[in-house]
């Protein structure tokens, strides 16, 4: 859904009837990349103190003594945003311009395929990354360690194309480099998405040498040459597409001795028996054979493997959530980074936080409708109009609100002016004199007049949580979040 409607519609549209439709660059997705903040270097003290001291109960990821880099959970003091925060060995970068250089060139990119860069740190020894957290964990983790049931074929297909969308972004970006890409760089978003870490773009020498992966893995010229090029990430991603296909990490030269024998059956996960068509996975298994071509200029672009693997897609219209087995609902407030007042007291429903927070507001956050009422004041036939409003505020600031109910009502019904404040507040008095379904109707009606308000949504999420329609009420807050995060975002561009 846009941020620019209510996830409720006035009859009440069952959740169980929207539609999910796989995009590449939605208006939600749009939204969420605007609310994400420009990269900016941390001091090693906030990124300790948003770690817990790089506590071990905060480490979600851990590559052992060979690669001895670790990334953990953090939390940022400042607007409680959840981080990925990447711990480099001490000998990683030795030259602090090189390291700085390179993250903020990472940091320059964008997109709703990518686990975005949003910082990093360089102090004395220490080498950091600060990145978006993803909840859901790896691909690793749902393709071989999977405890409820094995990834369904169509999310797989997904994974795939997401993947490759990813690769085709950063290489339209000039970061075509990709070092050591397996399945663990893939990981899943609050709505469990599949994203591309950015951890990856980052190269730890001028000359693109990196790559860790057990050396049946690497691609051959690596082996001769010992750097990166953009044909040596296809053939990663074709490892990527044999994993998915057959739910085991197997070495590229047995599985092409399996497909040259047209030993179909071993390399396909039982798991998936009778869930796929033949040509589906015919298709792949071409697909993954020309990645893994032994010459690089054999190997196909990315931008072709989205083309390829576009045409497989099935259930598009089945949010990835669902496909990938997560409750969405424990999750959405992840995107929630940090709520503005009066969408935190929305959100616990505190009305009399809700009523001081509006009283402050007045009609501030709406300068084109107090500029409407000033003007309005200039005809005599509009004042008793006018003085209904006044006499609602009226009633408004000392609590009566059933008297405020009336004067609002007055005003609206009059006709002379669209005020979303006007039925922002009737809204608040609705709740007080526990009438939640007229709360929402004013509350909708305000979003009408004023669709790039955020308080509109915060106070439909409040409407929505007393009438017991929880994950509306989340989600709806969310699209509050969203709309009040790109308007800040706007406000610091100016």
């Amino acid at each position: 859904m846009g941020v620019g409607c209510s996830k409720v519609s006035l009859c009440f549209w069952p959740s169980n009837l929207k539609t999910h439709m796989i995009t590449n660059s939605s208006e939600m997705e749009s939204a969420e990349l605007a609310a994400l903040p420009s990269f900016r270097v941390y001091s090693l003290d906030e990124l300790r103190e948003a770690t817990c001291g790089f506590s071990k109960e905060n480490i979600v990821s851990e590559h052992g003594a060979k690669a001895p880099n670790v990334v953990y959970k953090g939390q940022l003091v400042d607007d409680d945003r959840w981080i990925a925060v990447k711990r480099f060995n001490r000998s990683a970068w030795p030259d602090t311009r090189q390291f700085l250089d390179e993250a903020k060139s990472v940091g320059m990119l964008r997109s709703e395929r990518l686990a975005n860069l949003i910082g990093c740190c360089s102090e004395g020894n220490e080498r950091l990354l600060v990145a978006q957290f993803m909840p859901h964990e790896t691909l690793s983790k749902h393709l071989f360690h999977w405890e409820n049931q094995p990834l369904k074929w169509a999310f797989r297909l997904r994974v795939a194309l997401y993947l490759a969308q990813a690769l085709d972004y950063c290489s339209s970006k000039g970061r075509a480099l990709y070092h050591d890409l397996h399945a663990y760089r893939v990981l899943f978003d609050q709505d469990g998405n599949p994203r591309l870490s950015c951890f990856g773009l980052m190269k730890n020498s001028r000359d693109g040498k990196s790559y860790s992966t057990n050396l049946a893995f690497t691609p051959p010229e690596y082996l001769r040459t010992g750097r990166v090029t953009a044909e040596s990430v296809v053939y990663s991603f074709g490892t990527i597409l044999l994993d998915l296909l057959s739910g085991k990490h197997i070495p590229p030269s047995h599985a092409l001795d399996l497909i040259r024998g047209k030993n179909y059956a071993m390399l396909t996960d039982s798991c998936l028996e009778g869930h796929f068509s033949n040509d589906d996975g015919t298709e792949l298994v071409r697909i993954a054979t020309r990645c893994l071509q032994y010459e690089a200029r054999d190997r196909p672009s990315a931008k072709s493997l989205v083309i390829a693997l576009a045409s497989l897609q099935k259930e598009t219209e089945v949010a990835s959530y669902i496909l990938l087995g997560v409750n969405k609902e424990t999750n959405s407030s992840t995107q929630i980074t940090k709520l503005s007042p009066l969408g935190e007291a929305c959100s616990r429903v505190d009305l009399a936080a809700i009523h001081d927070i509006l009283e402050k507001l007045g009609y501030n956050d709406h300068a084109r409708i107090a500029q409407g009422l000033s003007f309005q004041m200039w005809s005599n036939h509009m004042q008793e109009t006018i003085n209904c409003r006044k006499r609602g505020d009226s009633a408004f600031g000392a609590k009566d609100f059933t008297t405020a109910i009336h004067y609002y009502t007055q005003f609206i019904e009059a006709g002379a002016l669209a005020c979303p404040i006007v039925f922002v507040r009737r809204c608040l008095c609705y709740l007080m004199n526990n009438k939640p379904q007229e709360a929402l109707g004013d509350a909708m009606q305000a979003q009408v007049i004023s669709p790039d308000c955020c308080s509109t949504l915060y106070l439909q999420a409040a409407a929505l949580y007393s009438l017991g329609m929880d994950k509306d009420a989340r989600e709806t807050l969310e699209d509050g979040f969203l709309i009040e995060a790109k308007t800040k975002q706007e406000e610091l561009k100016m």
